[in-house]
């Protein structure tokens, strides 16, 4: 019954009844016409069906947010409970599991996601530091806690304790896979263990008059983000030095501990509950995580113009928005 409602003729006298065929009117329709409550669920059913089809359509494909906002228990401060690496990540032992299960849900299918703690304690992003080849612990750590890190994480990433005065790695040293940046006060043996065991070249700095260079600068193999008082002369110095592209930046709400509100790799971000989204346009530009790589050749070089044009234009919002 319901499918003889359905032909032609049976369509048109319903839709002049309801005023809803497009080449018929009431005004031509003649006599009286019952409404079939049937006809009528079966042309809403198709209306929407349509309007919710191209709307699907319509939409990317990759709604993927490069920038992941998170928190460790009240904490925007996700760096010092959390290290991110090319080829593993680290997160704190918290209370409850939501702080893990954001970075498993991200990064599990890449890298492995383990928790750690060091001397029992739950800040791994401020005393460990790392890249893809090894991460290095402070002296500190037990054995325990070493072996753990050793038989958790793959055979190629070498863990190794280092005897330093300056416990806090993640705070004297920062690092990609090429190169890394240390405390100038830092001692000759633990640059050579950071050379050897990470494989990078390495160079005492610092970073807008701070020396704390893992604290006030973060950077990838992609691009990096410095303190925002780092002078114009001293970014495109460190530049140079990391050939990687620069900005000066901040993070949660105009923070400048960016070891502190920011964890980065290659592909992804994860950064405090307090950052703005200028902010995360910020680093999903110079961080390359939005797509803004260059192609080969003239196409580079046009890419990494706009990437600047972005930037440009995001602090230019940014700082509008704190003057108003």
């Amino acid at each position: 019954r319901f499918l003889w409602w359905l032909r032609p003729s049976n369509i048109k006298q319903e839709c002049c009844a309801l005023s809803l065929h497009p080449f018929y009117h009431p005004f031509f329709c003649r006599g009286p016409r019952v409404v079939s409550f049937p006809l009528v669920v079966a042309f809403f059913i198709t209306l929407s069906l349509t309007f919710f089809g191209s709307v699907e359509q319509r939409l990317p494909r990759d709604t993927h947010n490069m920038a992941t906002r998170v928190a460790f228990e009240n904490s925007n401060e996700i760096g010092v409970f959390a290290a991110l690496t090319n080829g593993y990540c680290l997160t704190g032992i918290n209370r409850s599991e939501n702080f893990y299960s954001v970075f498993e849900a991200e990064l599990s299918q890449h890298i492995p996601v383990l928790h750690a703690t060091i001397a029992g304690c739950r800040f791994v992003g401020r005393t460990t530091v790392g890249n893809r080849r090894g991460l290095l612990v402070p002296n500190t750590t037990t054995d325990n806690e070493l072996s753990h890190l050793r038989n958790s994480l793959p055979d190629s990433v070498v863990v190794q304790r280092v005897e330093e005065r300056l416990s806090a790695l993640g705070n004297i040293i920062a690092t990609n896979d090429h190169v890394a940046l240390v405390h100038p006060d830092i001692d000759r043996e633990t640059e050579d263990v950071i050379s050897d065991v990470l494989g990078v070249e390495v160079f005492r700095q610092i970073v807008g008059g701070q020396a704390l260079v893992g604290s006030y600068c973060k950077f990838s193999n992609q691009g990096g983000m410095v303190h925002p008082r780092t002078t114009v002369e001293d970014i495109e110095e460190l530049s140079s030095l990391l050939q990687v592209p620069l900005v000066a930046g901040t993070v949660n709400r105009g923070s400048d501990v960016l070891g502190g509100g920011l964890i980065v790799n290659d592909w992804s971000s994860f950064v405090g509950l307090d950052t703005t989204s200028t902010e995360i346009s910020v680093i999903e530009n110079i961080f390359r995580l939005s797509g803004a790589g260059g192609a080969s050749g003239g196409g580079q070089l046009a890419g990494q113009q706009g990437q600047q044009s972005n930037i440009v234009t995001n602090m230019r919002s940014a700082l509008i928005d704190q003057l108003s």
